[in-house]
């Protein structure tokens, strides 16, 4: 059965104790399973503290990071990759000790957009980087998700086939793909056979809209994603990902372009979408049983 979360950035752009209680707080009274944790910025997060609010709340969470550009596992650049799998590393440590069962993001090279493209070399160092990252995550049940991102934001993982193919390159069971629906929009000819033809490699998904604001509100065909959904069999997380400018602040607005209000009310919002994704899964799951149900009764 899926679990439904949501990212912290619905609820706050920093991680102090104030705002940590009153993520997890709103987060877990809405009705939502898990709540998605940055970790661009480990330094910011008191593991103690998050995981006891986590475990009084009754939920869990996941963590999400993306590699800065003087970390990049991609680049073939050796004192890069050290950093990025150092960083890689100290985020699955926080995991752990977090009671994490995921992370995910942009793992495989940087978060930013690239002038040039990526090149075969620095594509085997981050899958040989990543092997070993995986061989850290599975001592503590972690799977790791790579995020397929549009171009603005990697030059590696642009469409789940690439996800895959490079999940294959890895060779950890534990490896997964990470899809997004805003970012599929923008890259896929056809989100839902997408979906569909990642099948078991499908591990972590993100719910949204084509502007990131209300699910709903934008251009996408989130009926038809849902059918996918569930006609992929997956039964990860499914965790709700919005931001506004209201919230975020820098270095993320700069990065993602969040330059307007898209929403005001972050409870509305959440709440929301979690009712949003309620309804449109159980939609899908019937749609899916319907040929079993229109089948002509045979003659005994």
């Amino acid at each position: 059965m899926n679990k439904f979360g949501v990212h912290a950035f619905v609820w706050t752009k920093d991680w102090t104790k104030e705002s940590c209680v009153r993520a997890i707080t709103n987060t877990a009274e809405i009705g939502y399973d898990l709540i998605e944790l940055s970790t661009l910025d480990p330094k910011s997060i008191d593991v103690d503290f998050t995981r006891r609010q986590l475990e009084s709340a009754g939920i869990g969470c996941t963590a999400s990071l993306g590699l800065e550009a003087d970390e990049d596992i991609s680049s073939n650049d050796r004192e890069k990759e050290r950093r990025g799998q150092a960083k890689l590393e100290q985020a699955l440590a926080m995991a752990r000790d977090l009671g994490a069962t995921h992370v995910c993001g942009i793992l495989e090279s940087a978060f930013q957009k690239y002038t040039v493209p990526p090149t075969a070399e620095g594509v085997k160092r981050s899958v040989e980087i990543l092997h070993g990252a995986a061989e850290i995550a599975a001592k503590s049940n972690i799977t790791i998700g790579l995020e397929v991102v549009n171009r603005y934001e990697s030059n590696v993982l642009n469409t789940a086939s690439q996800a895959v193919e490079m999940c294959k390159r890895i060779g950890a069971p534990n490896v997964k793909v990470h899809l997004d629906v805003y970012h599929m929009n923008i890259e896929e000819s056809d989100i839902q056979q997408a979906i569909i033809e990642t099948g078991d490699y499908l591990g972590y998904f993100h719910t949204g809209d084509s502007h990131r604001g209300y699910m709903g509100s934008g251009s996408i065909d989130l009926a038809g994603v849902f059918r996918a959904v569930v006609k992929a069999g997956y039964q990860g997380p499914i965790t709700f990902e919005s931001f506004s400018s209201r919230v975020v602040g820098q270095p993320l607005e700069g990065i993602l372009g969040i330059w307007r209000n898209l929403w005001e009310d972050s409870r509305d919002l959440a709440e929301h979408a979690l009712m949003y994704t309620r309804a449109q899964l159980k939609a899908a799951q019937e749609a899916h049983k319907q040929a079993e149900r229109s089948r002509l009764p045979w003659p005994k």
